[in-house]
């Protein structure tokens, strides 16, 4: 996403910050991105080529039931996992994944109340209210914006203005664009191929994505959902917030986070794999 399929675990909660701190976001953001980039090569480049498998028979009856009563194991366990066909594997074990989806099997199709119900996920997950709570914080002890100033009454403030910030940018992305253009809002891992060629699928996403009956187009909810998104958030930020160019550097901001979140969605599966041993979600 959360990104495509936002949501996202940075894209759903890093929304929009005082511009003050954007800079230091800016910064961080690319850290963590090369780091995780890194991580994730020296994952991929150590891994020995798999050796050719085998031809097996056809399954048998059995094994046929067996295997449509127990599922792919690469689609969550929860309801609204199933009913999109996605995964929710918290990446490293904390962040929410909702969205993504990991198998190459035909998946459900995604209708509107589908929709906002995985953005309903991301905006109420729990990992997002203390997340929320340090980037209000970061805006408080730069004191962003000024007009608004210390004390819990300001903090709250700032909490309310971050928190609604990801939630309607949220509700854009994966609910409300989506459904408009009948485009679906979820992130499919390439899961194959070089690490290359991985990474550009990944950014890639943030302007091709696939519609309701299986094309592929400009990802105009990405695009116009979060330029909505920063747009409305100046009916409730403080007057010094209201410019253009805090507009133009929060969509930017935007546009970063989901694609840091693309990203991670895409070699999570292996940091799991390589380096918490688990073989499936």
């Amino acid at each position: 996403m959360y990104g495509r399929g936002r949501p996202n675990p940075l894209g759903d909660v890093c929304r929009f910050n005082g511009c003050q701190t954007m800079p230091r976001l800016v910064k961080a953001a690319t850290y963590i991105l090369l780091a995780i980039s890194a991580g994730a090569g020296s994952c991929y480049a150590q891994e020995k080529p798999d050796a050719p498998e085998p031809k097996q028979s056809a399954p048998s009856a059995s094994q046929t039931a067996e295997q449509d009563s127990t599922g792919d194991s690469r689609i969550g366990k929860t309801k609204l996992e199933k009913e999109t066909g996605t995964v929710n594997d918290r990446i490293f074990e904390v962040m929410p994944n909702y969205g993504t989806v990991e198998t190459s099997r035909q998946v459900p199709a995604l209708g509107t109340g589908k929709k906002f119900r995985l953005a309903t996920a991301s905006v109420t997950d729990y990992f997002t209210f203390p997340f929320i709570g340090a980037l209000a914080a970061i805006d408080q002890a730069n004191n962003s914006p000024t007009s608004w100033g210390q004390g819990w009454g300001a903090y709250g403030k700032r909490y309310g203005a971050s928190f609604a910030d990801n939630g309607i940018g949220t509700y854009m992305t994966v609910a409300v664009f989506p459904s408009m253009l009948h485009e679906d809002p979820r992130y499919y891992t390439l899961s194959e191929g070089t690490f290359r060629q991985r990474a550009y699928h990944a950014i890639n996403r943030l302007f091709v994505t696939r519609t309701d009956s299986g094309g592929t187009r400009f990802n105009n909810s990405e695009v116009f959902g979060n330029a909505a998104a920063a747009a409305f958030s100046n009916v409730y930020h403080a007057p010094e917030d209201r410019t253009f160019g805090r507009n133009v550097g929060t969509f930017g901001m935007l546009i970063m986070w989901d694609g840091l979140s693309n990203e991670l969605k895409e070699f999570w599966p292996d940091i799991r794999r390589k380096v918490f041993h688990k073989k499936s979600p």
